[in-house]
């Protein structure tokens, strides 16, 4: 390929939205008066919702008494809403307010309709976007100024990830209860999605990286599969945390943006025209 390529990593579903909005921007910046970069399609970890009826019915036991609930990503949300078919507002007596970690999660809950409601589900998040993570969250909930032994936090996560966030409740005090609602799926070595892969020019491509889970299982198949590994490629990742996880899968050069599509699609039109 002679062209700049850009490889979309994210799950199936989410990559086909992401192409289909950059595709229009492309479109319609003076970048289309060029050459059109190939995008491309490498969903390395595949979203796998859990579907025990136990598991739906242990969620919504724990919610009667939760003081707050925390969805972790958009992913979480959705497999959580699947497994329990009700509104939200149906599991207490009370509202049950939510954190999250950046405005996809967000948008996830208002396609459900929480936060739209007549009487609105509070919804906690980092203010800045820069804080879109763990850490961010923690700092919004610390302004609530609630006395946290006598909260219990429910939260919805995928198998394995980071453990900071639940770890800092505990320490602070707060009755934990973690729940693995999805898992995740490494994209097999022989998918047909890994020839485009084979082929294509590192020089010119940039990856678009969203999960440190995804990089680390990229960083093992291209140890096995690929001899010139990533020296000559470029990633672009909208946390810092991605970011250390591409460089250390060698990634010649690593950009950071702002989490959101937005900025990442900001930041991408910047690379092309370099």
């Amino acid at each position: 390929m002679s062209t700049k390529t850009i490889v979309i990593t994210r799950p199936t579903g989410q990559a086909r939205q992401l192409i289909e909005v950059l595709t229009k921007v492309i479109e319609a910046s003076a970048i289309a008066k060029r050459s059109l970069p190939e995008l491309v399609s490498l969903p390395l970890l595949t979203i796998v919702p859990k579907s025990d009826e136990h598991l739906a019915d242990s969620i919504a036991s724990m919610l009667q008494d939760a003081d707050l609930a925390i969805f972790v990503s958009p992913n979480a949300v959705e497999s959580v809403m699947r497994l329990l078919e009700r509104d939200w507002q149906d599991f207490s007596k009370r509202i049950i307010p939510i954190g999250v970690m950046g405005g996809s999660s967000r948008s996830a809950l208002k396609n459900h309709g929480i936060g739209q409601e007549d009487y609105p589900t509070p919804i906690y998040m980092p203010s800045i976007n820069e804080r879109w993570d763990s850490e961010g969250l923690w700092q919004e909930l610390q302004t609530l100024d609630w006395d946290w032994t006598h909260k219990k936090v429910v939260i919805f996560k995928g198998d394995g990830g980071r453990e900071w966030l639940a770890d800092t409740l505990q320490k602070a005090g707060a009755t934990v209860e973690a729940i693995s609602t999805y898992t995740r799926v490494p994209l097999d070595i022989d998918n047909p999605a890994w020839q485009v892969i084979h082929e294509m020019d590192f020089s010119k491509s940039l990856w678009l990286l969203t999960s440190s889970e995804a990089v680390r299982y990229l960083g093992e198949v291209i140890r096995d599969q690929f001899p010139y590994g990533l020296e000559s490629a470029s990633a672009l990742c909208p946390h810092h945390n991605i970011a250390d996880a591409a460089e250390a899968i060698g990634f010649g050069e690593v950009f950071t943006s702002e989490p959101g599509d937005e900025a990442l699609i900001k930041t991408t039109l910047a690379w092309l025209t370099i």
